[in-house]
């Protein structure tokens, strides 16, 4: 158990990726502070908005793992191919998701002026537009590059 402990603390890969999550969850904060004036802590830990941090963990580790083993190697085909599958989901079904989670708030929204309805609200921001998520990739090859010299 310790030689588990000891490895998982030393790889490189793992963490570099992490700090990548954590700076993109960060920047959502720091942009909504911006942009709304306002403090929301739930942008760090929520999904969706800018820059994607799936990207941006996902796309860390890719690089990551070419600078490691090699931009030739198997495994980092195999993390180049689970990237995309993973953005692909964030800016496609995760973000027709949200647009439907939009309009059945309308709709309740519409309903309860009406007459009382108890329903809890959808989440909207669970997608990313593709910026965000070219953002979010950009952002993790950045972090990677940086970390991993």
């Amino acid at each position: 158990m310790k030689n588990f402990i000891d490895e998982l603390l030393q790889n490189s890969i793992i963490w570099v990726s992490a700090l990548a999550w954590l700076i993109a969850q960060t920047s959502k904060v720091i942009i909504t502070l911006l942009a709304k004036r306002r403090l929301d802590i739930k942008r760090f830990i929520g999904s969706g908005g800018m820059p994607s941090s799936h990207s941006a963990f996902v796309v860390s580790m890719a690089t990551s793992i070419g600078q490691v083993h090699g931009y030739d190697s198997t495994m980092f085909a195999l993390s180049t191919a689970f990237a995309l599958v993973v953005m692909y989901d964030a800016a496609g079904v995760r973000r027709a998701a949200g647009r439907q989670a939009e309009v059945l708030n309308d709709i309740i929204d519409i309903l309860q002026t009406k007459k009382e309805i108890p329903e809890k609200k959808l989440k909207e921001l669970i997608g990313h537009t593709p910026v965000e998520v070219i953002v979010g990739a950009v952002l993790g090859i950045i972090i990677s590059k940086i970390m991993l010299r």
